[in-house]
């Protein structure tokens, strides 16, 4: 485990671990998989109400209707305010694509130019997980079946899951933070990862 700043510590996962999204073969499962909706702040969530009326139009139907019940997140059984979901399957925001691809309807009017915002820094993250403790945060890599492809295309690419996640951790740490962590990163694949790989 690195620790980086003052009060991050990361899973050596980030540096050990090959990583590469791979649409075409999980389709956007993330979106779609799990038990509970994607974690989110309190700021989050009033972002999620604001921007709703410009995505409206693109939810599921069945994601209009849950929306209309419960609004746009909940508190899962540990307390945590997340998304909401549609039949515990997708996420309220997810949309699809041609030839079955699940995409973010946050993400699209934000690549589109008609919000301001891309979605929430857990999706932004993900496959990393931030739990945030009294005292400092743990950075993990939530590693699941559905990611198994990413790993491999990852792995054939030589990108490892703190290069690909370049952005967004710098859009939740900030770029010193991230200097920090490739140094780390860097430092960790010559002494211990060279010869294994």
């Amino acid at each position: 485990m690195f620790q980086i700043g003052d009060n991050t510590l990361v899973s050596l996962d980030l540096v050990e671990r090959f990583f590469c999204c791979d649409l075409e073969k999980c389709l956007g499962a993330c979106c779609i998989e799990g038990d509970a909706g994607a974690p989110i702040t309190q700021s989050e969530y009033k972002k999620l109400k604001e921007v709703l009326p410009e995505i409206w139009d693109d939810l599921l139907p069945r994601a209009q209707e849950v929306i209309r019940e419960q609004g746009v997140a909940y508190h899962d059984p540990e307390g945590e305010l997340v998304t909401s979901i549609v039949d515990d399957g997708n996420c309220v925001f997810s949309c699809y694509e041609p030839g079955g691809l699940c995409s973010c309807a946050i993400e699209r009017a934000y690549r589109a130019g008609r919000i301001d915002w891309r979605k929430p820094i857990s999706c932004y993250l993900y496959p990393v997980r931030i739990k945030h403790y009294d005292c400092y945060d743990a950075v993990n890599y939530h590693r699941w079946k559905i990611c198994k492809c990413a790993e491999v295309l990852g792995r054939a690419r030589g990108i490892r899951l703190y290069e690909f996640l370049k952005e967004p951790l710098i859009a939740c740490y900030g770029q010193a933070w991230y200097d920090e962590l490739v140094a780390n990163c860097q430092l960790y694949i010559k002494q211990y990862l060279s010869d294994k790989e």
